[in-house]
């Protein structure tokens, strides 16, 4: 990642550099996710030559798993779809996602972020130690069919195998695992730059059945295996309550979350049909390295004043 990062900045020029570089400690911009279509700083892609590009996409890449790395190509692909649907009226292009680099590659802190419409992926940089989170996927239309049949949905394998851990319960265990029979309109960190504190709710992992708990721990690690092994297995999974809301049939509204002292995933579909789905991944208390850091800061603190 160190390598890949400094790469990219020395494939930049200075306007380019200026644009997609920050200090580390510029937390305003940092501690930022914004997933909606909205003003963000940050390098734009659109503009840049075919090696600044490239190198982007491979920073990006080295914080991501292949598959996740597919899905994240996919939701850049469906801004063209959803521009296309809407008539062209909002002017949505898949060049429209911005990088930020904070402060040096290969300093004891720094991090980047990619960022743009349906997509946030933040590493931070800590003694060498790599922290992820927010993590953040979205897709406008959640699927696009051909004959009845799915020819593209990024998200379907966070969807089903949600619906599936929902279903395979007991009616009583499902009856605790449905806190709401409606849906969020969004998930509920939102765009918060510290991930609050949501209580607990639903059903734990330990009063599940064998089945029930496999289920639940293969939908963990599909957001798990979102990240490169050597990060993922990092995260903490202890303590892990799953909860929904909504009705479970598909093509309606509906969303889960699995939570954990340190884990908190979401999946929120905003719409029925075709959908509009929202997910993420965030650590309450390791968002943007908050334990990296503050680990680092103990070690060896910095001087102020």
């Amino acid at each position: 990642m160190e390598r890949l990062g400094a790469a990219l900045l020395a494939a930049l020029d200075d306007r380019q550099r200026a644009d997609g570089t920050r200090p580390f400690d510029a937390d305003d911009d940092r501690r930022w996710i914004e997933y909606r279509p909205e003003k963000r700083p940050g390098l734009l892609l659109a503009g840049l030559g075919t090696a600044a590009r490239k190198a982007v996409f491979r920073l990006l890449a080295t914080g991501l798993s292949p598959a996740a790395f597919a899905q994240t190509m996919a939701i850049i692909g469906l801004e063209e779809v959803l521009d296309r649907r809407e008539g062209y009226r909002n002017g949505r292009h898949s060049e429209d996602y911005r990088m930020l680099v904070f402060g040096t590659p290969g300093d004891d802190r720094w991090g980047w972020r990619f960022e743009g419409h349906h997509l946030s992926v933040t590493m931070t940089v800590a003694d060498g130690v790599i922290s992820p989170a927010p993590l953040f996927l979205g897709a406008n239309p959640a699927r696009v069919d051909l004959g009845g049949r799915p020819v593209l949905r990024p998200l379907g394998v966070e969807e089903d195998l949600g619906r599936e851990l929902l279903l395979s319960m007991t009616p009583a265990t499902r009856d605790r695992a449905i806190v709401s029979p409606d849906a969020p309109w969004d998930i509920r960190t939102g765009v918060e730059p510290r991930a609050r504190t949501i209580e607990p709710r639903g059903v734990a992992r330990q009063d599940l059945r064998p089945g029930e708990r496999a289920l639940l721990d293969q939908l963990t690690a599909a957001y798990l295996g979102r990240l490169p092994d050597a990060v993922a297995e990092r995260l903490h999974t202890d303590d892990l309550h799953f909860a929904w809301e909504g009705p479970p049939q598909p093509g309606l509204r509906q969303y889960y979350r699995i939570q954990g002292p340190d884990l908190l995933i979401e999946f929120d579909q905003t719409a029925d049909g075709d959908g509009h789905a929202h997910t993420v991944l965030r650590r309450p208390r390791g968002d943007f390295g908050g334990d990296l850091l503050a680990a680092h800061h103990a070690a060896s603190p910095h001087p102020t004043g």
